[in-house]
C-alpha cells in the first residue's frame, strides 16, 4: 500500500510541475529528447527496433492479450479475475485520453523526427497501458508458475515495461516525465485495482494474499493452467512437423504447377474456366449497394479479421478444450497458408483481372487468392473443432459458417476485380490439401477419442 501511496505523491508532484512548466523538469526533459534524437535518428536499425519495442506497448497487442486473457478466464468461470482484468484494463484507456486533454502538454519537436504521435503528451499513453496490461496480467496468471519461475518472469515483465517506456523516448514522441508519469499512474491505478480486489476476497471470508508473490487468487491455479497436467499433445512432434513439411512442399508443387500456365496464357487473362468472362460480367453489373456488400465480404477475409477470428478461436480452444492439439492445429494451419500463399504467389506472379480492380494496385500475385484461402481455412477449423464438441442443433452454424464465408469472400472478391475463378479454384487447392493433410497429422479431435474409449472400458469393467 504505501509503494502505491507513493506512486500516486509521485505523479500529483509530476503533474504540478508538467503544469507550472518547472524549468529544471523541461532542461532534463529536453535535453533528453535532443541527445536520444541525435544517438537514434540516423540509425534505421534503431529506428526499426524502438518502433518494434513500441508496437509492444500500442493498443492492438494490448487489446488481444487482454481479450484472449479474459475469454480463458470466462470460459473457466473466474469471473472475479476477468472482472479485475478487464477493470484494470479499460481504467488505463480512460486515464490516459483524459488526463492528456486536462494537461494539455505539446509532444516534444526534435530536429530529426522519426516517429509521430496523435495528441499530446503527458502521461505517455504506451507506458501507461503496457504497465497496466502486462502487470494484471502477471498478478492474473501467476499462481500457474512454478515458485522458481515466478520472480524472473516478475523481472522479464518489468524489463519488457522499462523497454516501451524507453522506446517512447527514443522515438522522440515523449518526454522522460511523460513516461515516468505514466508508470507511478499505473502503480497507482494498478494498486487500487490490486487492493479493492483483496478487500472483496476478505469480505468473502478468504484469506488476503501477497499478489506479487502468490497472484491474486493462488486458489484458482488449477483452473488457470492452459492445460491438463496430463496431457501428452506433445508426443511424436518430430513426426507432425516431418509429415507437415512434406504436405507443404507437395502443396506447394501442386500450385506452381496450376499457377504458372495460368500466368503465362495469355498475359494472365486468357478465358480458362471463363477466367476473363466472370471478371468482366461484374465489372459491367456493378451497383451502388453491391459495392458495399462486396467491400464487407472483402475485409471479412482480409489478414485483420482472419487474425481477429483466429485469436478468438484460439483463446477459446485453449480455455474450454485444455488440449495444445487444437491450438497447435489452428496455429499450424494459419502460419502453413500463409506462407504457401506468400511463396506461391511470388513464383506464380500472375497480372490482376483486366478490368477497373475497386480496391487499387496490390504488391502481390493474383493466384492465388489470399482471402479466399486463409477464409477457407480458419472456417473449416471452427467447424472441425467445435462441432464434435456441440451436441446443440447450432453447431451446423460452424458448418454453414464453413461454406458461405468462403463463397462470400470469394464473389467479392472477382465483384471487386481482384480475382479470376482459376484463382478462387487455386485457394481451394490450397486450403484443401493442407488442412486435410493437418487435420491427418496433428488429430486436433484425439481427446475426443480417448474419452470415448475411456468410456468404452468403463463399461467393459462394469460388466
Amino acid at each position: 500500500m504505501a509503494g502505491f501511496g507513493a506512486a500516486a505523491l509521485l505523479f500529483s508532484l509530476l503533474v504540478i510541475a508538467v503544469r507550472v512548466r518547472w524549468v529544471p523538469l523541461e532542461s532534463v526533459d529536453r535535453g533528453l529528447a535532443e541527445r536520444l534524437n541525435a544517438v537514434v535518428a540516423p540509425s534505421d536499425l534503431l529506428v526499426q527496433l524502438m518502433g518494434g519495442i513500441s508496437r509492444l506497448g500500442s493498443f492492438g497487442v494490448l487489446f488481444w492479450l487482454v481479450a484472449i486473457g479474459t475469454t480463458l478466464l470466462a470460459v473457466r468461470r473466474q469471473w472475479k479475475l476477468a472482472a479485475f482484468l478487464v477493470v484494470a484494463a479499460v481504467g488505463g484507456l480512460v486515464l490516459d485520453p483524459t488526463l492528456k486533454l486536462a494537461i494539455g502538454r505539446l509532444r516534444p519537436v526534435v530536429e530529426q523526427p522519426i516517429a509521430h504521435g496523435g495528441g499530446n503528451s503527458f502521461p505517455s499513453g504506451h507506458s501507461l497501458n503496457s504497465l497496466i496490461c502486462y502487470a494484471a496480467l502477471l498478478v492474473v496468471f501467476l499462481p500457474v508458475l512454478r515458485e522458481r519461475w515466478r520472480r524472473p518472469v516478475l523481472v522479464a515483465v518489468g524489463a519488457l515495461v522499462v523497454l516501451v517506456g524507453f522506446s517512447r523516448l527514443a522515438l522522440g514522441v515523449h518526454f522522460l516525465s511523460d513516461v515516468v508519469g505514466a508508470w507511478s499512474l499505473g502503480v497507482a491505478w494498478l494498486g487500487l485495482c490490486v487492493t479493492a480486489f483483496e478487500l472483496l476476497r476478505y469480505h468473502e471470508g478468504e484469506r488476503v494474499t501477497e499478489p506479487l508473490d502468490e497472484g491474486l487468487e493462488p486458489e484458482a491455479a488449477d483452473d488457470l493452467r492452459p492445460v491438463e497436467p496430463h496431457d501428452r499433445s506433445g508426443n511424436h512432434a518430430v513426426r507432425i512437423a516431418a509429415g507437415a513439411l512434406v504436405a507443404w512442399v507437395f502443396g506447394f508443387g501442386a500450385l506452381v504447377a496450376l499457377g504458372l500456365p495460368l500466368a503465362r496464357h495469355e498475359g494472365g487473362n486468357g478465358n480458362v474456366l471463363w477466367d476473363s468472362t466472370v471478371p468482366q460480367w461484374f465489372a459491367e453489373h456493378r451497383r451502388g449497394w453491391l459495392g458495399e456488400v462486396s467491400l464487407v465480404g472483402s475485409e471479412v477475409g482480409n489478414t485483420h479479421a482472419i487474425l481477429a477470428i483466429g485469436l478468438a478461436l484460439g483463446a477459446i480452444a485453449l480455455a474450454a478444450i485444455r488440449r495444445w492439439r487444437p491450438v497447435v492445429f489452428l496455429l499450424a494451419v494459419m502460419f502453413g497458408e500463409l506462407t504457401l500463399f506468400l511463396a506461391s504467389a511470388a513464383v506464380v506472379g500472375r497480372a490482376r483481372p483486366d478490368v477497373e480492380n475497386m480496391d487499387g494496385p496490390m504488391p502481390t500475385s493474383s493466384f492465388p487468392s489470399g482471402h479466399v484461402a486463409a477464409t477457407i481455412c480458419i472456417w473449416v477449423v471452427a467447424a472441425v473443432l467445435l462441432v464434435p464438441r456441440t451436441t446443440t442443433k447450432w453447431r451446423w452454424l460452424f458448418v454453414a459458417a464453413a461454406v458461405v464465408m468462403p463463397l462470400w469472400v470469394a464473389v467479392a472478391r472477382m465483384y471487386r476485380g481482384m480475382h479470376h475463378p482459376t484463382d478462387i479454384l487455386g485457394s481451394c487447392l490450397l486450403a484443401g490439401l493442407w488442412v486435410a493433410a493437418l487435420v491427418r497429422l496433428i488429430r486436433p479431435n484425439q481427446d475426443l477419442a480417448e474419452t470415448a474409449a475411456d468410456r468404452e472400458r468403463e463399461k467393459v469393467g462394469a460388466r
